[in-house]
């Protein structure tokens, strides 16, 4: 009599296998168009330099983009539900690049402000339609994993995105929309050409729904409240801390180089301990991710050199790692599936909310480093005792929704 043993799966099978074919079209998409992610990180320069914007008119521009990407993620959410994800997302990643194109032939402040706004409105709504197409293909047990990878995509890209855009600035802005506009209408060709629909076929009419339903979900806006914490922790990251290493007497050069050390751990680390971290207990695991990183930004109050402050940046971003696909895993499994859009919108909205409220932390500075830094870490420590608390109630949700 023999027995059949179950083969072990390679090192690198245990990382990316058994993902469905879809998903990959989708994580190859959004890799494409986070290396074409160019004009974004130059912005300010453009409207000041190119465009010869006064500050104060930059920040307008700037504000009414952040106005656009308030709103953007519910109303994707909502038309990820409703007309399906496929066609929001490669809607909205075809819209993106004819909103590119716009800004970089826009002269006038009146055009300029109408492009940044409808940027900021189209450029990140497929999230929540990427977001609800990872929850309709994966099982419940890989959307860690999956979202990590997703995570993983996105700072890849970005980072060599970011790195080949400040040298083809120097060639002409130009150069930037054409390359982000190239690569949304790639993102868009991939997932209408290779990821089917996974809209669930029941209907808002006979199974109950809309943005209502969401927001009468206790436990969901519970745990939106969370992500708002951890975001405005993380937000620090390119708003405060860039001046607050200025004040500290780091240069801008030293701290370029000290921020390589987030992307360098991330494309390392992440992909390695994915898998592993979708294996614990979610909820427990993203509140630890977010007490890490709180702990982490609180150490930043006695940086005094590159060194220092290298260390404070490894420490929030082992949180930042340990965070990663884990919350899009939770709100998965808190919506129903034909809610799952607008779910992933509210939870893009915290983002949102968020990086337009942690400027607002930076007056803290003129009172002391320690006054703001501590104040971080006691957000990041707070919120992390909250994502402890709603524990149980996410983990009865997620074993009825997946029953």
């Amino acid at each position: 009599m023999t027995t059949a043993l179950a083969e072990k799966p390679s090192f690198l099978q245990s990382k990316i296998g058994g993902l469905p074919r879809p998903f990959w079209a989708l994580w190859s998409g959004t890799l494409v168009n986070r290396l074409g992610t160019m004009v974004m990180p130059f912005t300010g320069v453009y409207l000041t330099q190119s465009r010869g914007l006064s500050l104060t008119a930059a920040g307008l521009v700037m504000a009414v983009f952040g106005a656009g990407s308030l709103v953007s993620q519910l109303i994707a959410g909502t038309l990820a539900d409703r007309i399906g994800r496929r066609a929001t997302l490669a809607g909205g990643m075809l819209a993106t690049a004819v909103a590119m194109l716009a800004l970089g032939y826009s002269t006038t402040l009146p055009a300029i402000l109408a492009s940044m706004f409808v940027l900021g409105l189209v450029i990140d709504a497929y999230r929540p339609a990427s977001s609800a197409l990872v929850a309709d293909l994966i099982a419940p047990a890989e959307r860690p994993r999956a979202y990590g990878l997703l995570f993983w995509a996105i700072n890849l890209g970005y980072a060599v995105g970011m790195t080949a855009g400040g040298w083809l600035a120097q060639s002409g802005f130009m150069w930037l929309f054409w390359f982000d506009a190239i690569s949304s209408v790639v993102f868009a060709v991939l997932v209408w050409r290779a990821v089917p629909e996974t809209r669930p076929a029941s209907s808002e009419t006979t199974t109950g729904g809309g943005m209502r339903q969401v927001l009468r979900d206790r436990l969901m806006l519970g745990f939106t409240v969370v992500v708002l914490g951890d975001a405005l922790v993380y937000s620090q990251t390119f708003t405060t801390l860039p001046v607050a290493m200025k004040l500290a007497g780091l240069s801008t050069a030293q701290f370029g180089v000290a921020m390589a050390a987030n992307g360098v751990l991330i494309v390392v680390l992440q992909p390695l301990v994915s898998d592993w971290l979708g294996r614990r207990d979610p909820s427990r695991t993203f509140a630890l991710g977010i007490g890490i990183m709180g702990v982490g930004f609180a150490l930043t109050a006695f940086v005094t050199s590159t060194i220092t402050l290298v260390a404070t940046i490894v420490v929030w971003t082992i949180g930042e790692i340990v965070t990663a696909g884990i919350a899009g895993a939770i709100v998965a499994s808190l919506a129903p599936p034909h809610l799952r859009g607008r779910y992933a919108g509210l939870f893009g909205f915290a983002w949102a909310v968020a990086g337009m409220a942690a400027p607002l932390m930076t007056p803290l500075l003129e009172i002391s480093s320690l006054a703001l830094w501590l104040t971080i870490g006691v957000i990041g420590l707070v919120t992390a005792g909250a994502g402890v608390a709603l524990g149980p109630a996410i983990r009865r949700r997620a074993a009825l929704n997946e029953g």
